[in-house]
C-alpha cells in the first residue's frame, strides 16, 4: 500500500477492524519511511457477469431499481427495498464466488421478494422468467398457493389470527 504522504510502498498494519457488517475491513497503517499514519478500507469485489459477457461490480442500487418497478402501488417502502438488496448481496457473497452470473442475481432476488410481497414477486417473476401466456401466470400462482410462505407468529396481526380461527 502506497503512503499518501511520501508515496513509499512500505507500510505496516497497526490495527484492523471489520466494518459494514463484516463486508469490509478498515486498516490503520503506518508508513515505514515517514512514520505518518493513514487509513485504508478493503472490500472484496463481487462482479456480475452480464448476458453479453461483460462484467460489472454488483450494485445494490440496481437491485433496488429493478425490484422497485415490481413494487409500484404495493405497500413496500424504501427501507424494505434496502433490506431486500442487502439480503440478496449477503446471499450472493455467501456463495464464496467472486463472479456471479446475472441470472443468479435474479434468482437470488425471488425468495426475499416473495417474503416481502407476493404480488410484487409475481410481477418480477413474470418479467424475469419471461412469462408468455396466462398458463405461465396460473402455474406460478398455483405454486404460490401450494407452497405458501409461512409467517412468524409475530408477523401475524391479531385480526388475522381471529379470522383463521373462525
Amino acid at each position: 500500500m502506497n503512503c499518501p504522504y511520501c508515496r513509499q510502498a512500505d507500510s505496516r498494519v497497526v490495527d484492523s477492524r471489520p466494518i459494514d457488517e463484516g463486508s469490509s475491513i478498515r486498516r490503520r497503517r503506518e508508513c515505514a519511511t515517514c512514520g505518518k499514519r493513514f487509513t485504508t478500507q478493503e472490500m472484496a469485489i463481487l462482479s456480475v457477469i452480464k448476458r453479453s459477457g461483460a462484467t460489472e461490480p454488483f450494485s445494490r442500487e440496481k437491485v433496488i431499481a429493478g425490484v422497485r418497478k415490481a413494487c409500484q402501488g404495493r405497500p413496500v417502502n424504501d427501507d424494505d427495498l434496502a433490506l431486500l438488496a442487502q439480503r440478496v448481496e449477503e446471499n450472493l457473497r455467501g456463495t464464496g464466488q467472486a463472479e456471479i452470473e446475472a441470472q443468479e442475481v435474479g434468482m437470488a432476488i425471488l425468495a426475499p421478494l416473495r417474503e416481502l410481497d407476493e404480488v410484487a414477486y409475481l410481477r418480477y417473476a413474470s418479467v424475469y422468467r419471461n412469462f408468455n401466456s396466462l398458463d405461465d401466470f396460473e402455474g406460478e400462482i398455483a405454486l404460490l398457493r401450494a407452497l405458501p410462505f409461512e409467517k412468524n407468529e409475530s408477523d401475524t396481526s391479531e385480526d388475522e389470527r381471529e379470522l383463521s380461527k373462525s
